[in-house]
């Protein structure tokens, strides 16, 4: 399940990225030399009419989009021969910043019509009756909410001053953070009270026996009934984007967490993670599976954003000081960062297949 889980998700999701950049590039006119899905030696392919190689390469772990005047699958641009007319050099700032960003964007498009698809299907969850969310039915023992002073029958209303549409809000704003003081609004005998709540640190097993660290602030509510509420195009890819962004959110929010210590490295996941939760989430059915796939996608838009040199990120930037510089950088410095770049995403690629390594049962772990 782990192999098919993890072709099913990395492939597809690799070729949408890809094609964002080849559609785009097509379409400005520049000629890709090579279309791979995978690295490494070549297993199968073709060659179409304009002289693009397709091929299906032995690494899957990614994929690229050669396009005409790149001396690599990393785009570094060959100093030693002049582009030819159709090459990607010779295109305009905005069109090549148009091209670069447009696989990103493809992936952010796939998570949100994942996300849109699932709200016309299943409909917008909503309370059945609001005046009945958030009412505080048990406390535990030794817990942030129990030294705070939060006391059963308490309705909770706000946290940091942000009002909740129900018990999931609190969840999912508390879990993010293990360790935080949180400023509690409960309507307590007809008036409302704030009271400081620290949340603690709780892990958390899943049915296959993967734990995390989430923030609990030790109370439970009273069951309330659910209901859905039937969502056009419009209004659920409006949703979809909300839950898109919600994710970028909570990404960002991890590395930081990660970098300053309030979460352990141990959190960060590569290549055999990913196959492992591909696998596990396929075994679940595949409303589990293509969520995941959404959280995937988004992931995978977030790391090619990033600026460093050789990711898609790191060429925009390139862009952006050029468009600033009113010239390019020289040709020498390109490529220099761009190896720098390819360097420093290998070396990344390293630590998180090692982390993943050192994870796997026959290490203890």
């Amino acid at each position: 399940m782990y192999a098919v889980g993890f072709l099913l998700m990395l492939g597809p999701l690799v070729v949408v990225h890809e094609l964002g950049h080849y559609l785009v590039g097509r379409y400005f006119g520049v000629g890709a030399d090579a279309f791979s899905v995978g690295f490494g030696k070549e297993l199968a392919g073709y060659t179409d009419r304009r002289g693009t190689r397709w091929k299906l390469s032995a690494l899957p772990f990614g994929g690229y989009v050669q396009f005409r005047g790149d001396m690599n699958p990393a785009s570094i641009p060959d100093p030693d021969n002049p582009p030819p007319s159709d090459a990607f050099q010779t295109k305009p700032l905005w069109q090549k910043s148009l091209i670069v960003a447009a696989g990103p964007v493809t992936n952010i498009l796939v998570a949100i019509a994942i996300f849109a698809a699932f709200f016309m299907a299943f409909g917008k969850p909503l309370a059945a009756d609001p005046s009945q969310e958030n009412y505080i039915a048990a406390i535990s023992e030794d817990s942030g909410a129990e030294a705070a002073g939060l006391e059963v029958g308490d309705r909770i209303i706000a946290i940091d001053g942000e009002e909740l549409a129900d018990f999931r809000d609190l969840q999912r704003t508390v879990m993010l953070y293990p360790s935080r003081t949180w400023d509690i609004t409960i309507e307590r005998d007809g008036g409302e009270v704030i009271l400081p709540v620290t949340s603690q640190p709780f892990e958390i097993t899943d049915e296959f026996g993967n734990t995390s660290i989430i923030g609990r602030l030790g109370v439970e509510t009273r069951p309330t009934e659910r209901t859905f509420e039937d969502v056009g195009i419009i209004q659920s890819v409006g949703l979809a984007t909300a839950e898109t962004w919600d994710m970028f959110e909570l990404i960002i929010l991890g590395i930081k967490q990660i970098i300053v210590g309030d979460r352990s490295v141990d959190e960060l996941g590569g290549p055999i993670t990913i196959a492992k939760v591909s696998g596990e989430r396929l075994s679940l059915g595949w409303l589990e599976f293509v969520s995941f796939a959404a959280l995937i996608s988004i992931n995978l838009a977030f790391i090619n954003l990033l600026p460093i040199p050789a990711l898609d990120g790191g060429h925009l930037a390139f862009y952006a000081v050029e468009a600033i510089r009113r010239r390019p950088a020289s040709a020498r410095s390109q490529e220099l960062a761009f190896r720098a770049g390819v360097a420093v995403v290998l070396a990344l690629m390293v630590f998180v297949t090692l982390l993943d390594v050192a994870k796997l049962p026959l290490f203890g772990s």
